[in-house]
């Protein structure tokens, strides 16, 4: 690659002088935040956008910016699709198959982060249940429809080094719940989808990733930080520890800078770099060794990358949607 990208690179600092034409690519969780700049930033270069969101009302309202920025190329579409719901998934999923419209590249946009103890209309822990298991079986589903050169991106987050997932209680029903604990199974899921998926599917030339977008200020924080200045004060407490450290200050991201991370992945990134593997900041992560880290320093845990712990995975959540791919 020619151009450097990092952490301030913004959705059109990575997709600058790129031509999306031709090409189709599903999002979902189009609703609010980064769905939305992913899908503005796609249709504005000449791609044919689906977007999936449970609340296609508000979505309705959230995504005049995706209309109003498309090309003469580009098109922009909402399709429905409830995660927490299994049937939902299914029901979206057979659509765009009845449909029959191929897609160059699927970004699994649309999560829920550390929010109270409940479960799914399938009886799933809520975290792990949406994240994961919704979208295992809406991106399997619609496999068939991904063209040789596509791609899956996962979206992940930094929050995978907080628990790596539990094959055994995936429920928490043994387990005492911890929000984080619960998002963190939910994150490290995700890439190891990303590791099959691309194990399973590469020889056909279609390769799958993860990333993770930055620390945002978006819908997804509303339980995390649902005090007033709560995710402020967060920010001012890791800047004292970093201070302490002698490490640089952090700060959040935009939401365009956060996209980015998704269309670096999904469109700019060559795909041998970015197959199997787990992004942050339009680069591909290093492994974290030992057992220290900062909540919002660099980074993959082994665990999130092993191979066999990603056929686990996918051999664990086969049996619980009670559905083979």
């Amino acid at each position: 690659m020619t151009e450097k990208f990092g952490a301030t690179s913004t959705t059109d600092d990575v997709l600058a002088g790129i031509d999306l034409r031709g090409k189709r690519v599903l999002v979902t969780g189009v609703s609010a935040g980064l769905g939305v700049e992913t899908a503005r930033a796609l249709v504005a270069h000449g791609a044919h956008v689906t977007g999936a969101a449970r609340d296609l009302a508000k979505a309705e309202r959230a995504t005049g910016q995706v209309r109003a920025a498309a090309t003469s190329a580009g098109a922009f579409e909402l399709v429905a699709l409830d995660l927490a719901s299994l049937a939902s998934a299914r029901a979206c999923a057979d659509a765009l198959v009845a449909k029959g419209e191929p897609f160059d590249l699927v970004i699994a946009n649309a999560g829920v982060m550390a929010c109270p103890f409940g479960h799914t209309a399938d009886g799933f822990e809520i975290q792990f249940g949406t994240n994961h298991l919704g979208h295992f079986v809406l991106v399997n589903r619609i496999a068939s429809l991904m063209r040789p050169s596509a791609r899956l991106v996962n979206l992940s987050s930094s929050g995978h080094r907080f628990a790596d997932v539990n094959l055994d209680d995936p429920n928490f029903e043994h387990t005492p719940y911890e929000p984080f604990v619960a998002y963190g199974r939910s994150k490290t899921a995700n890439i190891l989808f990303a590791v099959e998926f691309d194990r399973r599917h590469k020889a056909a030339g279609i390769r799958a990733t993860a990333v993770h977008p930055g620390g945002i200020a978006t819908e997804l924080g509303r339980y995390a930080y649902a005090e007033p200045d709560a995710l402020q004060k967060r920010v001012d407490q890791i800047n004292a520890e970093h201070a302490e450290a002698g490490k640089p200050a952090f700060s959040l991201k935009s939401v365009p800078q956060g996209a980015a991370a998704s269309v670096w992945a999904g469109v700019v990134a060559p795909a041998d770099v970015v197959g199997g593997r787990y992004c942050e900041n339009c680069h591909v992560a290093e492994r974290l060794e030992g057992d220290t880290f900062s909540a919002v320093s660099e980074g993959v845990r082994p665990y999130a990358l092993d191979p066999e712990h990603a056929k686990a995975l996918w051999a664990r959540s086969e049996k619980m949607v009670g559905e083979t791919f």
